[in-house]
Order: structure tokens, then sequence, then C-alpha cells
């Protein structure tokens, strides 16, 4: 396990970004520790929904955690308001940074994650692969 400390800035796309990080390193599986840090819009799809709820305002990141592979990332967070009130769901694209997004990042080169159906679950689930680190 690699630790990857992270800072991203204004406007960034916090998914696509952290998608971005194993794409540019060649990697297929890591975990996303912890984040903190401030957004403009947060894009969070709710327990049992299917679509994501759009949240504007001055949002600050208490909780972010998840997987990352090479099809895509499975995130939470959770954000509160400027009114203390507190919002948690999966992390959809389009949860744009508003001052800064600190995150940390374990970096697994001898893994393989990847998301395949489910029969038990009926969803697409994180599968969990060992390979030699790439070159």
């Amino acid at each position: 396990m690699q630790a990857h400390p992270l800072r991203l800035s204004p406007g960034d796309d916090l998914r696509l970004a952290l998608e971005d990080v194993l794409r540019q390193r060649k990697l297929r599986a890591a975990f996303v520790i912890q984040g903190i840090g401030s957004l403009s819009v947060a894009q969070l799809r709710f327990a049992g929904n299917d679509d994501p709820t759009e949240l504007r305002d001055n949002l600050e990141i208490l909780t972010l955690a998840g997987s990352i592979s090479s099809d895509g990332a499975h995130l939470h967070m959770s954000v509160a308001d400027p009114r203390g009130r507190v919002f948690g769901g999966h992390v959809a694209h389009g949860c744009a940074v508003r001052t800064t997004a600190e995150i940390l990042l374990a970096l697994l080169p001898e893994h393989r994650f990847s998301r395949e159906y489910d029969l038990s679950s009926g969803f697409m689930e994180l599968v969990i692969r060992s390979e030699p680190p790439p070159e």
C-alpha cells in the first residue's frame, strides 16, 4: 500500500479527479481513506434513489471515503451547509470543489478492483483480485 495525499483546486470535479489519479498512475485499485474541504455543488444520491440530488451552497466536506477501480469510483460523503444541516450519500459526478479538497488515498498496486453484478444484492459490487504490481 502506498499513501498518496492529494489536494484538489477550485472548480475540480471531485469524483473525476479521484478517478483520474488511477488512470494517470496506471493502477486498478485504491481506497479513499478520508477527505475534507469544501464544495460549491454536491451531487449526492441518497439511499433508495436512482438519481442524485444537487445541493448548491457553501458546503463543508465532513467525511469522504470509498473505493476506486478502473471502472470508476464508489464513494460516500457527508457535507454540511452554512446552517449546519448535514447531508450524506453516494457521490455522483459533478461535485465542484469550492476552495480546496484535501484527500488521502491508499494506492493498492498489488490489487485489481472491478464491479460485477451480484445476484444476491442485485447491484454491481466490488470484486477484489490480487495481481503483480505494474512495472
